[in-house]
């Protein structure tokens, strides 16, 4: 059994944060597993070591020790996410190639006035793959303008399920779900893709965390199936 706790160092560490890696902490040593720290510090502009400090401080203070992670090391090294980014670009590229993801070349404000123009129109908006339907020529002439681009998922039709161990089945309908950004155009990945390949690569089996990531729980779960793992 291989756990983890993966705080994001632009905060303190708070009680919600030291009440998942309790529950992590302890379901490991129950186990005789391994319990795995991993500092989410893609958000560069937020992100310090003070912040980081402080949450491993806090981790001692409660009395939490770590089998993997800062300080101690272990065989999935690095454990920072900012010294992982190539490993999170080579993802994206190997999903582009798989037919998994596209480059998307829609600027920040094409995007924003799509969506205005949908919500006053009728409430709610999804990227409408624009870039999904670039061909061969499109593609090649923007590389060529060295047109800025991020790279999207391309979140297949049908129902993807969850079988979460507290919540029990849970569904999501790929219809409400749209094509998301997993790498931004300047290189660095969202959330989805680094936690996926980081859970991945570091061998993690089961992932405890708060309800509130359940909405970011499908989206996962097609990454992991297009990266070929369970």
């Amino acid at each position: 059994v291989r756990l983890r706790f993966a705080p994001s160092p632009t905060g303190y560490l708070h009680v919600g944060g030291a009440r998942t890696a309790l529950f992590n902490w302890l379901l490991a040593r129950r186990h005789g597993g391994v319990f795995v720290l991993r500092i989410e510090d893609t958000d560069v502009e937020r992100s310090s070591a003070d912040m980081v400090e402080g949450i491993l401080e806090g981790l001692r203070w409660l009395g939490l020790d770590w089998n993997e992670g800062p300080t101690v090391g272990g065989p999935h090294a690095p454990y920072f996410q900012s010294e992982r980014l190539d490993t999170y670009r080579a993802a994206a590229a190997t999903l582009v190639a798989s037919g998994h993801a596209y480059y998307c070349y829609c600027t920040p404000e094409e995007i924003k006035a799509k969506r205005e123009a949908a919500e006053k129109a009728s409430g709610g908006w999804l990227y409408d793959r624009t870039c999904a339907a670039l061909t061969a020529e499109d593609i090649a002439a923007r590389e060529q303008s060295g047109r800025p681009r991020a790279v999207r998922f391309r979140v297949p039709a049908g129902v993807t399920r969850v079988d979460d161990l507290v919540h029990g089945p849970i569904e999501f309908d790929g219809a409400n779900i749209e094509d998301f950004v997993i790498l931004r155009s300047d290189g660095h990945p969202t959330y989805h893709l680094s936690v996926v390949s980081d859970d991945v690569e570091m061998k993690i089996t089961h992932v405890v965390r708060g309800d509130d990531h359940i909405s970011n729980t499908p989206k996962q779960v097609l990454l992991y199936r297009a990266l070929g793992s369970e």
